[in-house]
């Protein structure tokens, strides 16, 4: 039942990754592809109907950690408590700049409100890929289950850790680099005109750059966590992520060479989904890797709310997650289609 609830957790926060990756990609992009008021407000239009929605998931993986792994929930929202704030502040401008942009038809206003937003869109990716990097590389947990990290500390894996250091860079920097290719090539799928031909060249520079990144990465997380490749090679689920993900780098950089908007799309989502189900199964069991002394870690088996719980819960979660996906597949199915720039008003 634990390990059921463990491939929820990790199911609804990569929904979250590749729902709500895309326009905070756009967002990030959204300056560069869009060099006036008119073009910018295509790239709105194009992001409009799904953002607000795709941060629902956020919501559920934090209602999931809630319902089957309470300890979990405590400690990591006390450990990174800083973090979080960020992430929320993050969050909440982000909102502001959308629902504030078009209040007034002020030129300096707008600019104010698309710096923001970019700014929001562009720190969002990496402060989640350095909480991921986090709890890959291990955090400080005490005896009771506790930790507080500092933003800075030694800048090593291994020394006094903080919230940011040389490896967590490095995973914020790739979520970036892949959020912005994920955008990109949503842009490109949801818009024409001179927005889709910028979005199309932004995907095919962030491309090679993602690809060394990722290969980085891999090989620094071995460093960081000896044995982690060991875990990976022996975990089919593991290997299912691993083959998702080249294949979906694979089919995204051919079909966008080739004007299949649509299918270049479906293989960053099908590439972000692999890396993170091959991380997530490299983890398992562990929730929250104890830095220094493995006995400390969060898992499945001491971190699990009662089995009665679980059970209960098992019993409704399909429910509402089929209301979700059902949602999001007649959201997508409303708004078919591209955006086109003159179809965009003032």
């Amino acid at each position: 039942m634990e390990t059921i609830w463990f491939g929820i957790s990790a199911f609804v926060l990569t929904m979250y990754v590749v729902l709500d990756g895309f326009d905070f990609g756009a967002g990030a992009l959204h300056l560069f592809v869009a060099r006036d008021d008119r073009a910018r407000r295509q790239v709105l239009s194009a992001i409009g109907p799904f953002w607000d929605g795709n941060e629902v998931w956020l919501l559920a993986g934090g209602g999931v950690l809630f319902l089957a792994f309470p300890a979990v929930l405590a400690s990591v929202l006390s450990g990174f408590y800083l973090a979080i704030m960020l992430v929320l502040w993050v969050l909440v401008l982000r909102g502001i700049a959308l629902e504030f942009r078009s209040h007034l038809a002020d030129r300096m206003w707008r600019a104010f409100w698309d710096g923001t937003f970019w700014i929001a869109s562009t720190l969002a990716p990496v402060l989640f890929g350095a909480a991921l990097g986090n709890l890959v590389r291990g955090v400080p947990l005490d005896a009771d289950g506790w930790f507080a990290l500092p933003l800075f500390a030694s800048w090593t894996t291994t020394g006094e850790l903080g919230i940011l250091d040389w490896y967590t860079v490095l995973t914020g920097v790739l979520a970036l680099v892949a959020i912005v290719h994920h955008g990109a090539l949503f842009l490109a799928w949801k818009t024409d005109g001179v927005v889709r031909a910028r979005s199309l060249v932004a995907a095919r520079v962030a491309f090679p750059v993602l690809v060394l990144l990722w290969i980085a990465v891999s090989a620094a997380t071995e460093v960081v966590v000896p044995g982690w490749f060991d875990a990976l090679l022996s975990r089919p689920v593991a290997w299912a992520g691993a083959v998702l993900l080249v294949a979906g780098l694979v089919v995204s950089a051919r079909a966008r060479a080739t004007g299949r908007d649509r299918a270049a799309f479906l293989g960053s989502c099908a590439f972000l989904l692999g890396a993170l189900g091959a991380t997530a199964a490299a983890l398992h069991p562990v929730l929250v890797r104890a830095a220094g002394d493995a006995s400390r870690s969060f898992t499945v088996e001491n971190a699990a709310a009662d089995p009665a719980s679980l059970a209960a819960g098992l019993r409704w979660w399909p429910a509402g997650c089929v209301l979700a996906l059902g949602y999001f597949a007649l959201l997508f199915r409303l708004h078919r289609g591209k955006i086109a720039l003159d179809d965009v008003d003032d």
